[in-house]
């Protein structure tokens, strides 16, 4: 399953979908991104005895309030509240955040417009909430939100979620059964993420009081039942009924009316394209959920919008616009934290471990067209890139290669396959490279091997993919045509980390330009895979993988407009060991079947792996009360901070409350 952590990226574009990320989430073309928050499915249980007997007469399952993919999880199902959160936390003041580029509606679901930011591009954002919340303190894991409780039997056919009668919308309406299925019929309808992700799912229907039983068109599929958690429901009553001025609402179509949501904040001010505010919602009926105690304690979180991210970075430094920022450049890490405020101590940086998998960051092919149908010619582009010489003279040494699509984790392929991994591979001897069986795959260093050798062997296999060398000028044998590449930025600064690779592409005798296109058209090209090669970092992996997997790296998302197969990867063997990760029986074959097909995508050199980080650079002014520890998964939860206005307020007011008292 995705994980829900939030992005920042030091390069690339994150995922090229929204142009609504904040500073923090999203960099094109910079270096690198960061976190997440969160993951999830089966473990726990919570009903009493005689529900759990009858249940289990029934072969449904057990009641779950938490579910773990992971296996044991570390909160009881009577837990209050995240153990790193302060349950007393003060509420009030505002947060300032920093949104990048332009928004054009308040409809995220959708693939047309540009979405504001706080809305959700998976799972609820602050405006929504859903059936289980995926944790920010452990991989894998959720715990109930809307419903209070999940069940499903031991062949994963189905699922049954039975919704909290207290759940509801900020109108006050109850959110129903009715929510739960029109939201997912209509999701699966409005968007090709959402299609892919519940492709498994045959039917949700209401089977008992405030339950919704969701049927697989097949069994074993182990995530498929904690996943559905992740719906994010809807209100059917508002999309169905008439705005104010009594048009009917359509939900296929961007909207400027701030919808109706069930979350613990909603839009209160808003200038389009410029500004949006959240206003904390005083009676949100989730405020005693444990998912939410010590949490979403300011009072507002206002984004305000700027063109690239150098404006970003100098509203930081000036203060009141941003408050904190998930750093993204090596370049200001290093050098730029010397302007006053931080210097006097009013802005801190911070160095925190980042426990989440580091999804692929690459310049990506856009393996749709036929200048990159050959692997020789992927395999060459590889050879060309320095990163050793970009890490040395841009990057001060702070990263490290990106070897694997799912760096930093247990499911990076290592060395040689094993035996469990041989298990799915041997099926698909003959259709993909021989060196995933004979060699362990290693990225070119130019630290050990001279810039020409390398040079010299992309050349051979240019060669024989049927190109000449002519002077300075790389042409295509046939056409007489010189290869030619644009890289695509969204950022002025994208030309920092596009440029350097661009040179090298030139010494081989490759026409390489780079084309900086503003955010919205950037976000269009990239839900249409108008491009050539851009870099990027993928959306964020879990410790999970699952269905999700069919959205990233199918040959049927490759041809959907608004999927997050931007390379166009469309490769039968890479469809069966996605279909291998998706019907794991067991944790050691789903570790085992994401090695297999990371081995596979690497050889095939769909893209060219640029670098990581496994720590995220975290720079804020001193405003905030912050927990002394932060969730173990995400890293950060910046939802679980307070301000110090607030804090001084509560204790100015228990300060009177116990002079009146006295008195």
């Amino acid at each position: 399953m995705p994980s829900a952590h939030a992005q920042d990226a030091d390069s690339p574009t994150v995922n090229g979908e929204s142009a609504n990320d904040t500073a923090h989430d999203r960099e094109a073309n910079t270096e690198q991104a960061p976190p997440s928050n969160g993951d999830g499915s089966a473990g726990g249980e919570s009903a009493s005895s005689e529900d759990a007997s009858a249940i289990a007469d029934e072969g449904a399952g057990e009641w779950r309030t938490t579910v773990s993919l992971i296996g044991e999880y570390k909160y009881s199902d009577d837990f209050e509240h995240y153990d790193y959160v302060n349950p007393d936390a003060p509420v009030g003041g505002t947060l300032n955040e920093i949104a990048i580029g332009f928004y054009d509606s308040f409809n995220p679901f959708i693939v047309r417009g540009t979405s504001a930011a706080g809305l959700p591009n998976f799972g609820g954002g602050f405006l929504y909430d859903t059936l289980f919340e995926q944790s920010p303190d452990e991989a894998s894991t959720s715990h109930a939100m809307i419903a209070e409780a999940m069940r499903y039997p031991p062949d994963y056919s189905s699922v049954t979620y039975r919704l909290d009668p207290d759940a509801k919308w900020h109108d006050g309406t109850p959110i129903t059964t009715d929510d739960v299925i029109w939201s997912f019929e209509t999701l699966k309808e409005l968007h090709p993420q959402w299609n892919a992700y519940y492709r498994n799912i045959e039917n949700a229907e209401v089977t008992g009081e405030r339950e919704v039983t969701f049927t697989f068109d097949e069994t074993g599929n182990r995530e498929l039942p904690q996943i559905v958690g992740d719906l994010t429901v809807l209100p059917k009553h508002y999309w169905e009924s008439a705005d104010e001025n009594g048009n009917q609402r359509d939900i296929t179509q961007p909207t400027t009316e701030p919808p109706l949501g069930s979350g613990p904040y909603r839009i209160g001010g808003y200038q389009i394209g410029q500004s949006v505010d959240w206003e904390r919602v005083p009676d949100y009926w989730g405020w005693d959920k444990p998912t939410r105690v010590g949490r979403y304690n300011f009072d507002r979180i206002d984004y305000t919008y700027f063109r690239d991210q150098n404006a970003a970075w100098e509203a930081f430094k000036k203060g009141g616009l941003e408050d904190y920022r998930i750093e993204n450049s090596s370049q200001r890490w290093a050098e730029g934290y010397n302007f006053p405020a931080a210097e006097n101590g009013n802005v801190t940086k911070a160095t925190i471990l980042d426990g989440s998998v580091s999804s692929m960051q690459a310049y990506v092919l856009n393996n749709r067209l036929e200048k990159f149908q050959d692997r020789r010619v992927r395999k060459a582009l590889t050879l060309i890139y320095n990163f050793q010489e970009m890490n040395r003279t841009l990057f001060y040494g702070l990263y490290q290669r990106q070897d694997s699509y799912f760096d930093n984790s247990e499911l990076a392929a290592t060395g040689l396959p094993s035996e469990r991994e041989l298990k799915f591979l041997e099926p698909l001897r003959g259709d993909i490279p021989e060196e995933v069986f004979t060699e362990e795959f290693i990225l070119p260093d130019y630290s050990e091997t001279d810039a020409r050798t390398y040079l010299r062997e992309a050349l051979s296999l240019f060669q024989e993919a049927g190109y000449e060398l002519q002077g300075n000028r790389l042409i295509d044998g046939e056409t007489g045509q010189q290869v030619s590449i644009e890289m695509l930025g969204s950022d002025p600064r994208d030309s920092r980390t596009l440029e350097p690779y661009a040179r090298d592409l030139r010494r081989l005798g490759i026409d390489a330009t780079i084309r900086i296109v503003d955010s919205n058209q950037y976000v269009e090209r990239m839900r249409n895979f108008d491009f050539e090669m851009v870099g990027m970092r993928y959306y964020p992996q879990s410790l999970s993988p699952g269905n999700e997997q069919r959205d990233y790296f199918s040959a049927q998302a490759a041809d959907s407009p608004g999927s997050r197969n931007y390379a166009g990867i469309k490769n039968e063997a890479v469809d069966a060991l996605i279909n291998d990760i998706v019907y794991a029986e067991n944790r050691e074959d789903l570790v085992a079947a994401v090695r297999a097909m990371d081995r596979v995508m690497l050889w095939e050199y769909y893209v060219i792996p640029q670098w990581n980080k496994a720590e995220i650079w975290l720079a804020y002014w001193d405003k905030f009360g912050i927990p002394e520890d932060g969730p173990d998964y995400a890293g950060i939860d910046p939802f679980s901070w307070w301000t110090k206005s607030a804090a001084e307020k509560q204790a100015a007011n228990a300060g009177s409350a116990e002079g009146a008292t006295a008195n």
